[in-house]
């Protein structure tokens, strides 16, 4: 009798238990209690076709153990059987997977930090990356990360977290900080990877002395040299120079070793790279040592941008920027400027690298030149944009100096004509020495012969005798002090000439007192200053009492008459004095409210008034 095939119910590995996986299953259908039976299995590994049988029989629906198996491989597993009294089996059963249990993580992460800036209260980011350092079949697949941080000397302040990527960030303080990794799977935990961060301030391990690069088909290869036998443990990174903030950091520890090959497949052609060394003790990490390399590189995608400067009669610069990185496609060995003018012949000037710029030389004045830069690498050169330029047809030099020759000029000129108007009036007086004009001067109204008989200043003759003259009279105002002697010497002779006058006319007022008629004469006495005010007459001790002056008529003889100075008479009959220069000026403001007019009455011997009569103002 042929039955059904048994059924399987799971294949799984025991916890704990490595290289094995149990086999658990139901008989067949249809078979009587009472009846024994017996059941072969067979395995395989998945995607082979070689099955491997289990000799033993296996009875009462107990679990089977499969061992020998490799960790972490999944087998198909199959069963058949027959009852005892039968020699008919059963099919085999449907194949049903089965994965092995892994071992325990056991090798340590590759462990590495970028520390960032520093920032004002002495805190920073530190970013933590980590990867593993090879890749175990026999380890089940990583569940996830635990990172444990704290302060070097306080292990209390222990702080834990999880992720399941391979980075995390870091807000640590200005001290020294230790930081551990680990990575889990269901079979287990792995074992530390432990960084020391140094502090802010703190100066790291530094023992590379030189380093270079080689550059190949397939590789780069980077050596180094050190000064520090005992390290023996190294850190190679390699990011790409570009201006971003999250670079894309890739990095490998090798020991035992000076040099380190990099295959083609970590590295982008055309791309700079910055490549760095780090040396590593226990859990330090020392001072890099870094460079700059391509793994292949290429011609420019751009040239320079360029313009002329500077530009005379005969020379230029031509100044360009420097290309951006990411076009730059390789290392610039050098700059080659071309330059032509219109009917000319090309000239070329190549300079290093590190200068941006090219003084042109022994150019033709006013004449227009096209140029252009190119850029080379190892791998060719691009040409910039051309341009054009025009030289001067003077230079600049030439140019200032004309200019400061005219500025000189002018400066001495200036300085010269401020010299003549400050030394004008000497050098006139000494080339051309002013010769006084006789017609302008007060000279002219000066009566020598009669100047030199009269009294001297403060008296006055009258009648033969010497009469006391208040000075203020002789004060008028006056514009200069170089003009003072003048006018007091001809207003003093005006005044003795108007003192005669005054005597005339007293001696014709006697007779027309004695004759009884009541007049009003003019005052001699109030004559104008030089700026036209009318200066007050003689005061009361210059005045000469009546009877006094009628004795003095008497008394002198007709030739003292006859020689005196007289003036003609007006239309009305009375005598005016001559006007002097200044009395036509204005009146003195001294003597405004001065009397122009002088009442005489009749004395007690006569009844008769005097008559008056109106002064010449």
């Amino acid at each position: 009798m042929k039955i059904e095939p048994p059924t399987i119910l799971t294949v799984e590995p025991i916890p704990g238990v490595k290289h094995m996986l149990q086999v658990a299953w139901r008989k067949p259908e249809g078979v009587p209690t009472s009846d024994s039976y017996i059941c072969h299995l067979r395995y395989r590994r998945v995607n082979s076709t070689n099955w491997k049988p289990v000799i033993q029989r296996m009875e009462n629906e107990r679990p089977y153990n499969l061992t020998g198996l490799q960790v972490l491989r999944q087998y198909a597993v199959s069963m058949q059987c027959r009852v005892k009294t039968s020699e008919f089996w059963s099919s085999w059963s449907e194949e049903t997977i089965g994965t092995t249990g892994g071992l325990a993580p056991n090798s340590i992460l590759d462990l590495w930090r970028v520390l960032g800036p520093a920032q004002p209260d002495g805190g920073r980011t530190v970013q933590l990356l980590w990867k593993e350092a090879r890749v175990d079949p026999s380890v089940r697949k990583t569940l996830g990360y635990n990172i444990w941080y704290f302060p070097e000397n306080e292990t209390a302040a222990k702080e834990t977290s999880t992720t399941a990527n391979q980075e995390f960030k870091l807000h640590l303080g200005s001290g020294a900080y230790l930081v551990s990794v680990v990575y889990y799977t269901c079979d287990g935990v792995s074992p530390e990877a432990t960084l020391r961060i140094p502090a802010v301030h703190e100066k790291p391990l530094q023992c590379i002395e030189a380093l270079q690069v080689y550059r190949s088909q397939d590789h780069l290869e980077v050596e180094w040299q050190t000064s520090a036998a005992e390290v023996d443990r190294w850190v190679i990174e390699w990011f790409p120079d570009l201006e971003t903030e999250n670079l894309e950091r890739s990095w490998e520890f090798v020991s035992q070793t000076r040099n380190w090959t990099g295959r083609a497949d970590n590295f982008v052609p055309f791309r700079c790279y910055n490549i760095s060394v780090y040396p590593v003790v226990g859990v330090d990490v020392g001072v890099p040592h870094s460079i700059q390399a391509y793994f292949k590189e290429g011609i420019p995608l751009e040239g320079p941008l360029a313009k002329a400067q500077n530009i005379s009669a005969q020379t230029a610069t031509i100044k360009w920027e420097e290309i951006p990185k990411i076009q730059r496609r390789g290392f610039i060995s050098n700059y080659t400027v071309f330059y032509v003018s219109d009917h000319g012949k090309e000239f070329a000037r190549t300079v290093n690298s590190s200068i941006l710029q090219c003084e042109l030389q022994f150019l033709q004045s006013n004449t227009q030149y096209t140029v252009k830069v190119m850029a080379n690498t190892l791998a060719g050169g691009k040409n910039g944009t051309s341009f054009n330029f025009k030289t001067l047809s003077i230079g600049i030099i030439e140019i200032a100096l004309l200019a400061s020759i005219i500025g000189g000029g002018l400066f001495f000129l200036g300085i010269l004509v401020m010299v003549y108007r400050l030394t004008k009036p000497k050098l006139k007086r000494l080339v051309c020495p002013e010769i006084p004009n006789p017609a302008k001067s007060n000279v002219v109204l000066w009566r020598g012969d009669n100047f030199k008989s009269k009294l001297h200043l403060g008296e006055v003759q009258l009648h033969g005798k010497m009469k006391a003259v208040d000075e203020r009279i002789l004060k008028p105002y006056l514009s200069s002090s170089g003009d003072l002697i003048d006018k007091l010497v001809v207003d003093f002779e005006n005044f003795l000439d108007k003192a005669e006058v005054h005597r005339v006319e007293m001696m014709k007022m006697q007779e027309n007192i004695l004759s009884g008629e009541k007049k009003y004469v003019n005052s001699p006495y109030n004559f104008y200053s030089p700026s036209g005010k009318v200066f007050q007459g003689l005061p009361s001790s210059a005045l000469i009492p009546l009877e006094e002056t009628q004795e003095q008529c008497s008394e002198r003889p007709d030739e003292e008459t006859k020689d005196s100075f007289f003036l003609p008479p007006n239309a009305s009959g009375i005598l005016e004095p001559e006007l002097q220069p200044w009395e036509e000026a204005g009146l003195n403001p001294y003597l405004k409210n001065s009397v122009t007019t002088r009442e005489f009455l009749n004395s007690e011997k006569f009844s008769d008034p005097i008559k008056k009569t109106e002064m010449q103002p």
